[in-house]
C-alpha cells in the first residue's frame, strides 16, 4: 500500500488553513509515503464540498487529511475513494453511538444531522488516478455550533462523553487501510454494496427537488461514476450527478 516501501506518516499540527491544502504544499517539495496523514488542531480555513465552509473551534474535533497513490483506479470509478472514505468514517462511529448513515455522496450523518464532512480531490495521470488527497473532519467534542450550517451535531452532544482525538483516528485508520486494500483487490462491487446499505434513508420513498419540482422517490442505486439513481413510485428511474438533487 506505500509508495517507496515506507511506512505511512503522521505529521500533526497545530493550525492550518487546511490539511488538505497542507498536504498539497508538502507533496510539492517532499512525497509522503501512501496513507500518510496530516492532523490539525485548528483549520483558519477549512472547507467543504463547492467551496462550504466547516465551522470546528480549536481542539475539540478530529482535522485531518490522506494522501493515497491509488494508480490502478480509472478516472470513472474515482468513485470508489470517496465510498471507502464515507464507510471508514461510518463504521468508525458506529462504534461509539447508533444511527449513523452515509448521505449520499459523502457527508455522514446521525439520524437527520451533519456529523462529518469529507473533501475528495483527485488528480489525474492520463486515464487514472495518479493522486488522492482526503480530507475529513468529524465532531468529536464541540458543545456548540454557531456557524449557518443547517443541521451540525457532535459525538459529544449525542453521547455525553469526551473522546481522545487520537484513538478515534487509531480506530479510523485501521478501517479505512482495510477498504483500502479491497480497492487495490478491485472489489468495487463489494464495496459499492456495502455502500449502499449504509446509505441514509435507503429504505421507502422521500422527498426530494430538482430543478423541475420536488417529487417522491426511493434510492435506486449508486452507479460507479458515482451517480445517483432514483425511482419514483411509476417506476421511471432518474439519474443525479452531486448537486442536481437534494433531500426535502
Amino acid at each position: 500500500m506505500n509508495r517507496n516501501d515506507a511506512h505511512p506518516q503522521l505529521i500533526c499540527l497545530d493550525e492550518t488553513v487546511s490539511t488538505n491544502k497542507y498536504l498539497r504544499e508538502y507533496l510539492k517539495k517532499e512525497q509522503l509515503p501512501e496513507g500518510s496523514v496530516i492532523v490539525a488542531e485548528y483549520q483558519t480555513g477549512g472547507r467543504g464540498q463547492t467551496g462550504n465552509s466547516w465551522e470546528s473551534s480549536p481542539g475539540m474535533n478530529l482535522l485531518f487529511s490522506i494522501v493515497l497513490y491509488p494508480e490502478c483506479i480509472v478516472a470513472n470509478q474515482q468513485f470508489v475513494i470517496s465510498q471507502i472514505a464515507s464507510l471508514a468514517v461510518k463504521e468508525t462511529l458506529d462504534s461509539y453511538t447508533n444511527h449513523i448513515s452515509v448521505k449520499w455522496p459523502n457527508d455522514i450523518y446521525w439520524q437527520n444531522k451533519k456529523i462529518c464532512g469529507i473533501l475528495i480531490e483527485n488528480d489525474l495521470a492520463g486515464t487514472t488516478i495518479f493522486r488522492s488527497i482526503i480530507g475529513i473532519g468529524i465532531n468529536l467534542n464541540q458543545t456548540l455550533f454557531e456557524s449557518s450550517a443547517p443541521n451540525p451535531i457532535s459525538l459529544t452532544q449525542i453521547t455525553g462523553k469526551v473522546y481522545d482525538k487520537q484513538d478515534v483516528l487509531n480506530r479510523f485508520l485501521r478501517i479505512f487501510y482495510a477498504y483500502y486494500l479491497l480497492v487495490l483487490q478491485e472489489k468495487f462491487t463489494e464495496i459499492k454494496n456495502i455502500y449502499v446499505r449504509a446509505l441514509y434513508r435507503k429504505e421507502g420513498y422521500h422527498s426530494f427537488t430538482d430543478q423541475k419540482g420536488t417529487f417522491s422517490a426511493r434510492i435506486y442505486d449508486i452507479e460507479t461514476t458515482g451517480h445517483l439513481l432514483l425511482q419514483l413510485k411509476n417506476g421511471e428511474v432518474r439519474q443525479y450527478a452531486f448537486k442536481e438533487v437534494s433531500w426535502e
